[in-house]
């Protein structure tokens, strides 16, 4: 594409030279990506600054730089106010928007975004559409999988990839948007046709002042849904109806609101619950008809998350008939309230459950069928919201007859300075606090007997411990199957 052409989607630049027809074969911000022919993006970060690796961009074949700052450089420079809301506009003009091409739904909340992104996945695989999802796992683009870095890439990423699901002929796309990723606009260019609010509870405010600025990241995916109507592509916010942050986010859109919750008020309602160990059974009722579903899925947080899905592809046009044999087929998401084989007469799960909400959910779940004794093995994230950590500490102690206060992924942090900060205000005696995660996994297991269930949580699905910049291998699995098989003496 000629930079000219490129550029003519923005409205206002400087340049100290004239632009001629240089000729961009690709878009990069990270220099080190930096191929011949390469405009080169200068993003200032918090901890990396891009204008600094401009020599080192041309050097790698850069043709022309996107800055925000006064450069001097032997190649074309182009200066606007933001490089990252213009970065957005290029990528999406460089790589065609590619979200007009195909439906692109967004799922937002503190809790639930994975299982509610995989379960939409599930029901538009069982409607023989094929699907790019992009969340806190992994990308995929029908049945191949590719590793990301963060829940929501940026607004390069973004449009790269949707536009190679494009030309890999995806019919829809399902992605993870995080609260982050909408304050820092990395959404910026995403055509969202569907919306979808999971739940709000305390997280992150180690990034957000306070839980109203929190609130008002989640909105912005609404909000960016649109202030116009197309009948030929209809858009929708589908809004978890029972959570306190509803109201203001009904307000942020001006499209088609769908509620789901267990409430009456809702549209897409569970009805009729009945949840047991092995299965969770309800009435899904909706303005277009009732289903009752027989799931594997265990609690009533996956409940939600069922509604969630459920509504969001009622949307999406799926028959109901469609969503009840993907909701009774799906068997569960990696690290989402996981079993782990071999553990005999007791149980081991472990769970991504990282916020004071979630915790409490899978606990009270796990509580709800428990026939003895329940013990967790808990930690909190370093540099993250120092806050929750104390009530973390306090859900693990009221719900489980011991807890064990561990290390997560501490991060730059002393572990034993987070497990200070869950610990300090605590009474009683019924917890211990074992740094080593390896050490407190096992410890649980050993003090489990017939009929007990260890939930070890935090990690879920990942197989890393990140210690100071370094991501050591840690699978809170193979290291609870680990566990177990010494427990057993074998």
């Amino acid at each position: 594409m000629k930079l000219n052409s490129l550029l003519s989607v923005l409205p206002f630049y400087d340049t100290s030279e004239t632009i001629t027809d240089i000729d961009i074969s690709h878009i990069e911000a990270d220099s080190r990506e930096v191929t011949a022919g390469s405009l080169f993006v200068c993003i200032e970060g918090y901890t990396v600054d891009g204008h600094d690796y401009i020599n080192q961009a041309i050097a790698n074949g850069a043709v022309a730089i996107l800055a925000e700052k006064d450069v001097d450089t032997s190649v074309p420079v182009i200066r606007v106010a933001n490089t990252s809301r213009a970065m957005a506009v290029v990528a999406a003009a460089f790589y065609d928007h590619p979200t007009k091409q195909f439906p692109l739904i967004g799922v937002t909340g503190t809790n639930g975004k994975t299982t509610t992104t995989y379960l939409l996945e599930s029901i538009l695989n069982e409607f023989d559409q094929k699907t790019g999802l992009i969340g806190t796992i992994q990308m995929k683009i029908g049945q191949n999988t590719y590793p990301v870095q963060n829940t929501t890439p940026d607004a390069l990423f973004l449009q790269r990839t949707f536009q190679r699901m494009h030309a890999e002929h995806v019919d829809a796309a399902v992605m993870e948007v995080s609260s982050h990723a909408l304050d820092l606009g990395r959404v910026h260019g995403c055509d969202f046709d569907i919306a979808v609010f999971t739940n709000l509870s305390q997280d992150h405010l180690d990034y957000h002042k306070d839980m109203n600025d929190y609130l008002h990241a989640k909105s912005l995916l609404f909000a960016q849904l649109g202030n116009t109507y197309d009948e030929t592509r209809k858009k929708f916010a589908v809004i978890n109806d029972d959570d306190l942050a509803a109201a203001t986010l009904k307000k942020s859109t001006a499209q088609h609101v769908i509620t789901y919750g267990c409430q009456s008020s809702a549209q897409v309602r569970a009805t009729d619950i009945h949840m047991e160990v092995t299965k969770t059974t309800f009435t899904m009722e909706t303005p277009i008809g009732s289903i009752r579903i027989n799931s594997s899925l265990i609690g009533k947080f996956n409940i939600y998350n069922m509604l969630a899905a459920g509504a969001a592809a009622i949307c999406a046009g799926v028959p109901l008939s469609v969503i009840q044999r993907s909701l009774e087929n799906m068997k569960g998401v990696s690290g989402r309230f996981e079993p782990v084989d071999g553990s005999g007469d007791f149980a081991v799960v472990v769970d991504y459950a990282h916020t004071p909400d979630s915790l409490e959910n899978v606990l009270e779940t796990i509580n709800g069928f428990a026939e003895n004794n329940v013990y967790v093995v808990v930690g909190c994230g370093g540099d993250r919201d120092k806050q929750k950590r104390p009530l973390m500490a306090s859900i693990a102690m009221k719900y489980a007859d011991r807890a064990i206060f561990t290390s997560d992924n501490p991060r730059t942090e002393d572990p034993n300075a987070i497990l200070d900060d869950m610990t300090r205000d605590l009474s009683g005696t019924g917890y211990d606090v074992i740094e080593s995660r390896k050490e407190a996994i096992s410890h649980a297991v050993s003090l489990a007997e017939k009929g007990d269930i260890v939930l070890i949580a935090g990690k879920g699905h990942e197989t890393y411990q990140e210690i100071n910049h370094t991501k050591y291998d840690f699978d809170d699995r193979e290291v609870a199957k680990v566990a177990i098989k010494s427990a057993a003496g074998n």
